[in-house]
């Protein structure tokens, strides 16, 4: 021992054995090991019991007693889908494990969308730490149990079930409750005045209940509230006059809530207001409501208000307006001049009394904005307004013209009287028993109106609410077997949001019968919560209220049947006039967010009388007509007969197969295209596509076309060119390059383009600096979300779903005001509904391709996900993703900028180009949204809509770190090419695969029409 004190240098190297000794143990011990360290204590043992307890009481029988519920790596976790989504499915147990002496409590239970069955358990009494509980969209019955009054609870949701009865004032008691929701349900009685002791509550939501009585003066005390949605009820009495307590409030919503006006003068004190939905309030009108101080107001709706006077100018001062509502009331005055609201995308004034001129910057708007103002008073001008899709002007002048001088909007010359039309709404044409059913397919929109046929016309206004718009919001498509006879007319049918006109013309006057065929086609009938809608609207013949109320599902008795409602009436002036109008009752959100309004199936109108017996010279003219046909008719079946033997028999020509197609575009002849591009000159010449060279022409009217010339060399032939052609000529589309014929003749094969004056997105980031343009931050985030929103549509909104399977910035064009176009469909490949995946040949760019689709060949819409998230990173760093290479470390640009993301420190990633000009939040969130986007599973990458809502800040990024490891090194760079050799050595067929460049490279695998398919 003296010798070892005397050594403490040899003491020292003995104790760092030892701690050594230790690290190594730890290091190597079993994971489970270590994770059994780290897992979270079980709950107390009551706590357990009381689980099993409330999953008896809800129905829920898949619960795992055997793990631990507090642990979130057991099955009691299943993680919520993307932040954005659809909350379905979710079944989860949460627990606070902070307690100082290391015990776990159950804090939240979140099941959604399950579809339980149940009741809501009492035994959640015993849960004394759950602070949460969201039990939204399932089936569950009964009331509130008594128990819940003795706990803490801060967030209760039981929205879209069939809970019943009045609510329980004992709710007051849980005074920790900053959210309640139980919208949809079938609670009735009034609103407790106890709810007054509820002074931490932020979020009250009562709709779509059946509610009645006064609104209880106690809930003044609730001066945190920020939100209140009570539409939809029975409550009695006038609006309540209590707002000057609720300072801090933000959204309001009071839709055919049962109050009478007028809207009470206190209101103006909300000026933290950011969201006001007032609509359908009868009873006593008012003047234009005080709202000057409410600078913050996103989403004003006063409709239906019995609200009169002009419009107030600081209403077109509102800078951060996106949806005005104002419909349906008695406002009087002119429309401003001021081109204020910049922001304001949906506009409706519809049915008032305005008059006065059309402001030209109306007019002049691009589709983003919908403007309505069908149903006024406005005076003609020398100039009328130009004919848009976004802009509804039917019956909005003096005297119930609709465009005056407008070619595009003036009524069809009647060529005779008609005594009868027939209309299968958003459907095809058919015949059922004997009778024709004109089409009606026009997609519709929230401020349109269509002049379709000599005989009818359609006015759609309205905005689907709390839901992300897409083109097909107006046409409903039946998701189940239809149980009724005549399918055809219910298999589809018309929506509306707010109102539906059908107006018809050129009818003889006299008595009519109108039949209204409805069948509800989108609310299902099971037991799930799917089944919980109640959709009501009105139906007005010529102005006159004829179905108040109406429910479909009840009147037919279930859903996918059919009814018919038979109504009679008179046609004067030949005009005839069917209006379907929502008045804010039902539900708004079962089985998705926005399923509510107007729907209907097919419409007949029939005179009464017979039509005119032809007579006399007529009787003649009918007789030799009758002659001539028959003649015509004989000699068709002999050709026929002849044909039959062969003697005419012989191989059609491409155009004849080309004009066969159903286009939605117009031809073109190759003596136009050579006028338009001076004998496809060189000097025209503007870029080389898959089909050969593309060129800048301009036809005799002065429009600037791009004309694609398919190559006489080309191997792609006219299957590729069919392919492209049917499918292009049906995508119209903001943010899709827009096709405007084609030209066919003898060999020659060419398409006819809008021209991008701004060449394509690779040339603006990738080019030489002196020829670049100057993309600063806004439109860079303009044009990536114009990419995301084009993508969007090709995947999920238009008729026609699309895989374009070849994403890249050489694909992407701009036009003058720098819009991003998606382009070149010659890679693209239809939805395959029946299959899963689609595997099929192999095309893209090195780059851009996702890892599943360029290594197995396993395509989906993720693949355009990822090749899009390529393409976010590009504008985000001005760079190459394939050339940029800032060491040798580093692979590519999406290599660096995983890495910049593990470090924290995606910053760096931008642009230098753009200094300090720009927006930190918005590139660090376009980053984020690239890097999800670029996640090599496709199953967590989101969907392209999913993508607009978190580029536009709407829903937040979730926070995935991914893994750089893929680009370890070089070798793994060339997998994909190693992949395609493999492949072609199993295959006849040619593959090719290119590197992106900054010149349109179009990649084409395999030289037939043939499809490999790559097991």
């Amino acid at each position: 021992m003296g010798r070892v004190a005397q050594c403490p240098s040899t003491m020292k190297i003995l104790f760092g054995y030892i701690i050594v000794t230790v690290l190594l143990v730890l290091i190597c011990m079993e994971p489970n090991q270590v994770e059994a360290q780290v897992e979270p204590p079980y709950p107390p043992r009551y706590e357990v019991k009381a689980l099993r307890e409330i999953a008896a009481e809800l129905g829920k029988k898949d619960w795992n007693f055997s793990e631990n519920p507090c642990n979130n790596k057991s099955s009691w976790f299943t993680p919520p889908p993307l932040h954005g989504s659809r909350a379905v499915n979710n079944s989860t147990v949460t627990c606070n494990c902070s307690f100082t002496n290391g015990e776990c409590h159950i804090d939240g239970i979140y099941l959604v969308g399950q579809d339980l069955d149940g009741v809501l358990p009492r035994s959640l009494g015993k849960l004394s730490y759950i602070k949460t509980l969201h039990l939204y969209m399932n089936y569950l019955k009964g009331t509130i149990p008594h128990e819940w009054a003795a706990l803490k609870l801060e967030t209760v949701t039981l929205a879209m079930n069939r809970l019943s009865g009045p609510i329980p004032s004992y709710l007051g008691n849980i005074t920790t409750l900053k959210y309640l929701s139980i919208e949809n349900n079938l609670f009735s009685g009034t609103i407790p005045p106890e709810f007054g002791r509820l002074v931490n509550l932020e979020n009250l939501t009562l709709n779509a209940n059946y509610l009645t009585g006064k609104f209880p003066s106690s809930l003044a005390n609730l001066s945190n509230l920020k939100e209140l949605r009570i539409s939809s009820n029975n409550f009695t009495g006038k609006m309540p006059d209590i707002f000057r307590s609720w300072k801090q409030l933000e959204k309001l919503e009071i839709q055919a809530s049962g109050f009478e006006g007028p809207i009470p003068s206190s209101l103006a004190l909300l000026h933290n207001l950011v969201e006001l939905r007032i609509s359908d309030l009868p009873g006593e009108g008012s003047k234009f409501p005080n709202l000057k101080n409410m600078n913050n107001m996103y989403r004003l709706m006063l409709g239906g208000c019995n609200i009169s006077g002009p419009i107030p100018d600081y209403v077109w001062e509102f800078s951060r307006l996106q949806i005005l509502d104002l419909s349906f009331n008695n406002l009087e005055g002119s429309v401003s001049d001021s081109e204020s609201l910049t922001k304001t995308q949906y506009m409706y004034l519809t049915k008032n009394s305005l008059t006065g001129r059309i402001p030209d910057w109306m007019s002049i708007r691009d589709s983003r904005y919908q403007i309505d103002l069908s149903y006024n008073n406005f005076s003609e001008s020398l100039q009328s307004p130009s004919c848009r899709e976004n802009l509804n002007l039917f019956q909005s002048f003096a005297g119930g013209k609709d465009l005056g001088s407008d070619n595009c909007l003036k009524n069809f010359p009647c060529s005779k009287d008609w005594y009868s039309v027939n209309i299968n709404c958003g459907g095809g044409a058919t015949t059922i028993n004997g009778v024709d059913y004109e089409a009606d397919e026009d997609f519709g929109g929230r401020a349109k109106y269509v002049p379709l046929k000599e005989t009818w016309e359609t006015s759609s206004t309205g905005l689907f609410w709390d839901t992300t718009p897409t083109s097909m919001d107006f046409i409903a498509q039946n998701v189940s077997v239809l149980r009724t006879n005549n399918s055809e007319l219910y298999t589809r049918a018309r929506l509306s949001p707010l109102s539906l006109t059908y107006y018809f013309r050129c009818l003889a006057n006299g008595n009519y019968t109108v039949t209204l065929h409805f069948a509800e086609i989108v609310i299902r009938d099971n037991r799930s919560y799917q089944s919980l809608g109640r959709r009501i609207f009105d139906v007005y013949v010529q102005e006159k209220l004829e179905l108040k109320d109406l429910n479909i599902k009840n009147e037919a008795k279930g859903v996918d049947k059919a009814v018919t409602r038979k109504f009679k009436t008179v046609v004067r002036n030949k005009t005839l006039t069917i209006r379907f109008h929502w008045a804010g009752k039902g539900t708004t959100a079962i089985p998705r967010r926005g399923t509510y309004g107007p729907l209907i199936s097919a419409i007949s109108v029939d005179s009464d009388i017979k039509p005119p017996v032809l007579s006399g010279r007529n009787k003649n003219m009918k007789f030799i007509v009758g002659a001539v046909v028959s003649v015509l008719c004989l000699i068709f079946i002999i050709l026929g007969i002849l044909r039959w033997k062969g003697y005419f028999r012989c191989k059609p020509s491409r155009e004849q197969v080309l004009r066969g197609l159903d286009l939605q575009t117009g031809f073109f002849t190759f003596k136009q295209m050579k006028a338009a591009t001076n004998k496809f000159d060189a000097a025209n010449k503007i870029g080389e596509g898959g089909f050969g060279a593309v060129y800048k022409g301009v036809l005799l009217d002065g429009t600037i076309i791009a004309v694609k010339k398919l190559s006489s060399k080309s191997r792609q032939g006219d299957r590729e060119f069919l392919n492209e052609l049917g499918m292009i000529s049906g995508l119209q589309h903001l943010n899709v390059v827009r096709l405007y014929g084609c030209c066919v003749e003898g060999t020659q094969l060419l398409l006819v383009y809008e021209f991008m004056e701004n060449n394509s997105l690779a040339h603006a980031l990738f080019s030489p600096t002196e020829s670049q343009l100057k993309l600063d931050w806004p439109t860079r985030q303009k044009i990536c979300l114009g990419i995301a929103k084009g993508l969007t549509f090709l995947h999920e909104e238009s008729s026609l779903k699309v895989v374009h399977r070849d994403i890249k910035t050489t694909n992407v064009l701009l036009d003058s005001d720098l819009n991003a176009k998606i382009s070149d469909f010659g890679l693209a490949k239809f939805d395959e509904e029946e299959n899963t995946h689609i595997s099929t040949r192999i095309a893209g760019t090195i780059g851009y391709m996702a890892p599943e689709y360029a290594l197995w060949g396993y395509l989906t819409y993720k693949a355009d996900v990822y090749s899009f998230g390529i393409v976010a990173l590009e504008i985000v760093a001005g760079k190459n993703n394939t050339k940029y290479r800032p060491e040798e470390n580093y692979v590519c640009l999406q290599d660096w900028a995983l890495v910049l993301q593990q470090k924290g420190n995606l910053m760096e990633l931008v642009d230098p180009r753009l200094g300090t000009e720009f927006n930190e939040e918005e590139a660090i969130r376009m980053a984020k949204v690239a890097l999800l986007c670029t996640n090599s599973s496709p199953a967590l990458r989101p969907t392209m809509s999913e993508v607009v809502n978190m580029l536009e800040g709407r829903t937040l990024v979730p926070e995935l770190i991914l893994d750089p490891s893929i680009f370890a090194d070089e070798s793994r760079f060339g997998a994909v090419k190693d992949q395609f050799n493999r492949m072609q050595s199993r295959s006849s067929k040619t593959t090719t695969i290119t590197q992106s460049s900054d010149s349109t490279s179009t990649v084409w695998l395999g030289s037939s029409s043939t499809l490999v398919e790559h097991q």
